[in-house]
């Protein structure tokens, strides 16, 4: 699948990114503590790279119809938690004073996501159960 091979590509970019940006972000500021941008790195490495290159080799020749759903999901749920995961990050080393309503609102778009890749997942499970029902 072209798709998933070219967002693995790109998620493997974004994470060496992030890596990079964690170590001298956090350095510039003179930054010692613990800082959700620290697992920023492997969340993209993992979710991103991995899951994507899972989703290739796995359904290399085929595509259930649950394939495409959680692949829509997910490529809308992760970047949407990779970017509140940057954000909170980056107030951390900042060491920004949000408000109740606009800490809230983050931690909320957060929570989606995390919830809307969960759905996602579920729904890649259901496509792996369909590919492999159907071989039997």
């Amino acid at each position: 699948m072209k798709k998933a091979m070219n967002s693995a590509l790109v998620y493997l970019i974004l994470a060496l990114g992030a890596g990079v940006f964690y170590r001298e972000f956090t350095k510039a500021n003179h930054f010692l503590g613990q800082t959700t941008l620290g697992v920023l790195h492997p969340h993209l490495l993992l979710l991103g790279t991995g899951v994507c290159l899972l989703v290739a080799f796995v359904f290399k020749n085929t595509q259930p119809k649950h394939l495409h759903t959680f692949f829509t999901l997910y490529q809308v749920a992760l970047p949407m938690m990779i970017i509140t995961m940057g954000l909170r990050g980056i107030v951390q080393v900042k060491a920004i004073s949000l408000s109740k309503a606009l800490d809230a609102s983050l931690s909320g778009v957060a929570g989606l996501s995390h919830l809307l890749l969960a759905v996602s997942l579920v729904y890649f499970l259901l496509a792996i159960r369909k590919n492999y029902l159907q071989e039997s």
